[in-house]
């Protein structure tokens, strides 16, 4: 099957979280000998910050770890029609001009003959619903939603049955343990700001237990205003700036632990989305406490895959208890692997895709089988 992603950028994850899961996603289906090629606009603004901050050696890391991965770039004056030429099945991410989802929209309902999938993986349908409501969606097949949360208020615009939920997961291929253990120290946090999100949050569920608890605390990543970065001096925090996401295995390899931190909005109106971060950490081995978050779901086994602190200090707590019990972290880590191994990778994600098509194309895939069993 030839898949087109049109993406806001697949280079640079700088502030840009879809990038993580859609790079394992498609990366699995590239595995399964599919032809997968990925749009982005010229001077998007994740990689116009990446490389304003760090050079083109801020994208050494992505080129290492995904060498099969590369997006071409179009212009505001590309004809999207030659661009979707010849595809079987097109997704559009909600970060995209509008333009471009309307655009392709008018394509698909003037008969081209691929499947249009629009791909949600933010909170904006319930923070910022006008500025959802503006894409002309018309024409589009279905929506791809990362929660059923999300997926209920599609289901409220009308989007029926074409709504389905499609979580985020972990490339396995990258986030996994580590071949051989090294000595791990500190609690570690790896996530942006938050544009003022989780301000409280952060201060009482990760700065101040990671204090009290003793556990030297790292923290990485961007846009982070001055009174966070004296927050974080005040803690005595590390703060080390953007990493690139194809290095948080590592990372996570050096501490004990690390903690989840949801947004307000996946703690409050949108629960059961745990965003790709809490995959990517299970996935890697490593402890994890999160702050109060609902597993609405079922998605994981809290207090079985991750400890869940109520308060803050519960929060202290749990840190406490991670620090010195070796055995407490070790069931911690073999329980989140098993669960990520079972249901959360980027190929259980690849096949949930492959179904949906399946049930919209369901001549196409019938097809696609037969060739398979030839």
């Amino acid at each position: 099957m030839r898949i087109v992603y049109f993406t806001h950028s697949l280079a640079s994850c700088w502030n840009h979280g879809n990038a993580h899961f859609l790079r394992g996603v498609l990366r699995e289906l590239i595995a399964r000998g599919h032809d997968v090629q990925v749009w982005e606009p010229e001077g998007s603004w994740s990689l116009a910050n990446l490389l304003a901050d760090h050079g083109d050696a801020g994208l050494d890391a992505f080129r290492t770890a995904y060498p099969e991965l590369r997006a071409q770039t179009y212009t505001a004056m590309a004809h999207f029609e030659q661009l979707a030429d010849g595809a079987d099945l097109v997704i559009v991410h909600e970060w995209n001009e509008p333009k471009l989802v309307a655009q392709l929209g008018t394509l698909r309902r003037l008969g081209a003959p691929f499947t249009l999938l629009f791909h949600d993986t933010h909170h904006r349908a319930v923070s910022a619903p006008e500025e959802m409501r503006a894409y002309d969606l018309n024409g589009y097949d279905g929506v791809l939603a990362f929660g059923e949360a999300l997926s209920r208020v599609y289901r409220d615009w009308g989007w029926g049955e074409r709504v389905w939920t499609w979580h985020e997961a972990a490339d396995t291929r990258l986030f996994h343990p580590p071949a051989t253990e090294q000595p791990r120290d500190g609690l570690v946090w790896i996530g942006n700001w938050g544009d003022g999100e989780r301000t409280e949050e952060l201060e009482r569920f990760l700065f101040r237990p990671a204090e009290q608890a003793g556990l030297p605390l790292d923290v990485y990543g961007v846009r982070y205003p001055a009174e966070a970065k004296a927050a974080l001096t005040r803690h005595g925090a590390r703060y080390h700036g953007w990493a690139p996401n194809a290095r948080a295995p590592e990372i996570f390899a050096r501490h004990l632990a690390t903690v989840h931190v949801p947004r307000r909005y996946y703690a409050t109106i949108l629960p059961g989305i745990p965003t790709i971060r809490v995959f990517e950490a299970l996935a890697c081995g490593i402890p994890l406490v999160s702050a109060p978050w609902e597993d609405a779901e079922g998605l994981f086994r809290p207090g079985q895959d991750y400890l869940v602190a109520r308060d803050g200090e519960e929060m202290t707590h749990h840190l406490r208890a991670l620090r010195d019990d070796p055995d407490l972290r070790a069931e911690l880590v073999r329980s989140g692997l098993e669960t990520i191994r079972a249901r959360h990778s980027c190929a259980h994600r690849g096949d949930e895709l492959l179904a949906i098509v399946a049930q919209l194309r369901p001549a196409q895939a019938s097809t696609e089988v037969m060739r398979n069993v030839a």
